[in-house]
């Protein structure tokens, strides 16, 4: 019973899409960046353009912490990762004193962020390495679908944004097949990607850690191991893209930095399309660019009008943010 009622508010979001032929991104205001889109979709999907893309081609790639939903004050992942910290902390009395456990059990993301990639993939491995891919998507789905966001006091599920929910729905309904390209763990995010996003576990392309087959008292199972696989961010983006598509997209939406590579590599070919969500509305969600723990856009900025990258503002082209204001 309690699975059935997940699934259903899990299913929430992704259903408050409410479009029309008329207006397939009602949440947008009219402005370049809707328009862009619009245009893209017209000019691709009309085989009597001579920028037509035939749907075995329709492929778009969209970063997830800040493109589809918010990341601040921190990742979602980060936030379970918290979570699983203190829960496992009373079997290690010794995090109390070592870093970054010390930090993280404080709630100093600051410090506990300091150290870099070889801290993080440390938190990353003892939190969800040691148990089965069964037992960890168990994990993953119970924590969702009862974790609440701190700021906005609503499901993490219920914290995406619905104009991207929108835009989601408008490439699915013209022929596109949409991919999740994260920076965040693709066994966090499979569990719940089609009830939130309408995107197949199988369309979601993020960093990894290593798994082993092992028969365990005659059962088959996936070990998760503590050691790191892949990262999928930076550079790493459109090299995962590639091994596991085999295509290049001619679509991509992303908010940081760190969607630089994902967003050159398919805005160099012809026709494409590339999107940066800018957060800038301090009042219904955050503002922020350079200064942040996570999410940095400073480099992208000054790139976009040379790669021809759209700059959507949150502030001015989205009518509403989240599904849950109307």
């Amino acid at each position: 019973m309690k699975n059935r009622e997940a699934e259903q508010n899990k299913q929430v979001t992704f259903n408050k899409v409410k479009s029309s032929r008329n207006d397939p991104l009602p949440s947008w205001n009219d402005g370049q960046a809707k328009q862009a889109i619009l245009d893209f979709i017209k000019k691709v999907t009309d085989p009597r353009n001579a920028q037509f893309v035939p749907t075995e081609g329709r492929i778009a790639v969209f970063d997830n912490d800040g493109t589809l939903w918010t990341e601040q004050p921190c990742y979602t992942q980060m936030a379970f990762l918290l979570d699983r910290i203190e829960d496992l902390a009373p079997q290690h009395p010794e995090w109390k004193e070592e870093q970054p456990f010390k930090a993280l059990l404080e709630r100093d993301l600051k410090t506990a962020l300091s150290g870099g990639l070889k801290e993080i993939s440390e938190m990353i491995m003892v939190t969800h390495a040691g148990m089965t891919t069964t037992e960890f998507d168990k994990l993953v789905m119970e924590w969702i679908s009862k974790a609440l966001h701190p700021t906005f006091g609503k499901l993490y599920s219920e914290c995406v944004f619905l104009p991207m929910l929108e835009v989601l729905e408008y490439f699915k309904s013209n022929g596109f097949r949409n991919y999740i390209v994260s920076g965040g763990g693709i066994e966090f995010i499979r569990p719940w990607s089609k009830a939130i996003y309408g995107i197949p576990p199988s369309q979601v392309i993020g960093s990894s850690i290593k798994t082993q087959y092992k028969v365990v008292d005659g059962n088959p199972q996936l070990q998760r191991l503590p050691e790191i696989n892949f990262i999928d961010d930076k550079d790493g983006k459109p090299v995962g893209i590639f091994s596991n598509i085999g295509q290049q997209p001619v679509v991509a939406f992303g908010n940081s930095d760190g969607d630089i590579q994902m967003l050159e590599w398919v805005t160099s070919r012809e026709p494409s399309l590339g999107i940066i969500i800018k957060h800038d509305d301090a009042q219904r969600e955050w503002s922020y660019t350079k200064e942040t723990l996570q999410g940095k856009l400073d480099q992208a900025l000054i790139m976009a009008p040379d790669k021809n990258w759209i700059i959507t503002s949150m502030k001015n082209d989205w009518k509403t943010i989240f599904p849950f204001i109307d």
